[in-house]
């Protein structure tokens, strides 16, 4: 049972709440107006922004304090509020606020959900609040500009250092271009943004701005591990690719909608993790490997280490009614694992068998696989299962 004080015009008096969990039952004892205010958020938050006007969550409750020019933080129901912060934040609220600072983002704009990774949720704020992108009509911003360029620590090949190379993005060819040293020999790398997808993987690369571009070419998948100091460009990379991807997408299907379009976008991936996998016979030696699921592919890559920038192999997931299931199993005769919760994937072509260090992992890539088998194939996923046949 959490505490609520609330400075009205008697003395400070501590008021027991159990609004948490039990928002339409009758809360004796707070004020009314306080308890309206509560009601009006959706989520049930911890803190708020009396300077803003609006009800935040733990986690932006830190990014807001370090805004302490435009936002000041309380807590609901451990802090003071005196009348006149309660009637501001009455006479404001978070939709208030939406309607002003969000007015007219850009709908490719990524809006940071409650598990992304701080540096979105972090610049997000900052977007609205500080730098107030969002609350003129057409605002020129430059990562909608059409071009974005910049230099990005990116990893080597080889030796797995990271070095600054320059990128450049263009929506006029759609392409992504990066250099090495001597730019005058023209670009390391085009890379078409028909395929390309970019994730925030802060943990894998090592550094909290980490961004893995992830392409194709000749149909094998490649990747990029990339990141810069700064929060707000690695943002507006980011945002940039985005708002590319988005008028491809425009281009190549000009009748659908922008909801239908905006999955397509950029996603995150379904899982990741290791496992070991043996060959077709199931009789050879377990090896160790970093397994991507890219649902909105149907494909299931896997890469001998997870910072890896080509893929050893694809497995494409279809739906049952085409031949493919997934079940846990325990494989007798097998060489080389030492994990011993296994993961049977059943394809028309053949059986993989993977193994999981735990059982909890097992039970996730088998939910994860499962959901992807359940989602009706669209058309475009028998051509990509047809591509994939053809690489064995």
């Amino acid at each position: 049972m959490a505490i609520f004080m609330v400075k009205t015009s008697w003395p400070l008096v501590p008021f027991a709440t159990t609004i948490r969990g039990n928002k339409d039952k009758k809360n004796s004892g707070i004020p009314s107006v306080v308890v309206h205010l509560l009601l009006m958020c959706s989520t049930d938050p911890d803190w708020a922004s009396y300077k803003l006007g609006i009800f935040v969550c733990l986690n932006c409750s830190g990014t807001h304090r370090n805004l302490s020019d435009i936002s000041r933080v309380k807590s609901i129901r451990l802090d003071f509020w005196d009348d006149d912060l309660v009637q501001f934040m009455k006479a404001n609220g978070n939709k208030v606020a939406k309607d002003f600072y969000e007015k007219f983002v850009p709908v490719f704009y990524y809006r940071p959900q409650q598990d992304d990774c701080e540096v979105l949720r972090e610049q997000w704020i900052r977007a609205k609040y500080e730098r107030l992108e969002f609350t003129e009509e057409n605002k020129l911003l430059a990562y909608s500009s059409g071009i974005y360029e910049g230099v990005l620590w990116k990893k080597g090949k080889d030796n797995g250092q990271f070095l600054k190379r320059k990128f450049v993005l263009s929506e006029q060819d759609f392409s992504l271009k990066y250099y090495k040293e001597d730019e005058t020999k023209g670009p390391k790398a085009i890379i078409s943004v028909k395929n390309l997808n970019a994730t925030f993987q802060p943990q894998k690369i090592g550094h909290a701005h980490g961004l893995q571009i992830t392409y194709c070419v000749d149909d094998h998948t490649r990747n990029l591990f990339v990141y810069h100091e700064s929060g707000q460009e690695i943002v507006n990379w980011f945002n940039a690719i985005r708002a590319t991807r988005f008028v491809y997408l425009k281009t190549a299907f000009p009748t659908a909608t922008d909801s239908e379009l905006l999955p397509w976008i950029t996603r995150s991936f379904l899982k990741e993790g290791y496992m070991e996998k043996t060959g077709p016979l199931q009789r050879e030696p377990f090896k160790k490997r970093w397994f991507i699921l890219d649902a909105m592919d149907r494909k299931l890559l896997y890469f001998k280490t997870q910072l890896d920038a080509v893929e050893l192999g694809v497995i494409f997931i279809g739906t049952e009614n085409h031949g493919y299931s997934v079940s846990k199993c325990v494989p007798k005769g097998t060489r080389g694992n030492k994990w011993k919760c296994g993961v049977l994937m059943e394809t028309p072509d053949r059986q993989f068998v993977f193994m999981c260090e735990q059982e909890r992992e097992q039970n996730e890539w088998l939910e994860a696989l499962r959901q992807v088998i359940s989602k009706p194939m669209l058309p475009q996923d028998y051509t990509t299962e047809a591509n994939i046949r053809r690489r064995r």
